[in-house]
């Protein structure tokens, strides 16, 4: 059976601080190489597996990485983590001082609890998970 897996890309101001936040955020690591290429693009892991990538605007001119002004950041766009330690993420968040869009509340739908943050360039980041 074939497989697929998300491997969500956004572009940022600043790869660094970007890959730092998300770190704490999610609990996670990063996949830097200690190279001079870090500043432009990194990966967050989680427990070895992808679950972000990080590319700075503007170099390599890769396609839509280009030219933040041209439309707004992560518009139509939610990053959707669901985690484990739903109490522990919360937590997280509050350390992070992350602008809180949507408090903590239950989602019938998925059937999960959700709250919805801003990151550093303004991407709508949605965390779900259990109480």
């Amino acid at each position: 059976m074939p497989r697929v897996k998300s491997q969500p890309l956004i572009a940022v101001k600043d790869v660094l601080t970007s890959s730092k936040w998300y770190q704490k955020l999610l609990n996670a690591k990063n996949l830097g190489g200690g190279t001079d290429h870090d500043h432009i693009y990194d990966r967050i892991l989680v427990e070895d597996h992808l679950v972000l990538q990080l590319h700075s605007w503007n170099d390599e001119n890769h396609p839509n990485l280009v030219d933040p002004q041209k439309a707004p950041v992560g518009h139509g766009v939610l990053l959707w983590f669901e985690v484990d330690d739903f109490k522990e993420t919360l937590e997280r968040i509050a350390k992070l001082e992350a602008e809180v869009i949507e408090d903590t509340h239950f989602n019938p739908g998925p059937q999960l609890h959700e709250i919805w943050i801003r990151d550093l360039d303004d991407y709508v980041v949605v965390i779900a998970g259990t109480m």
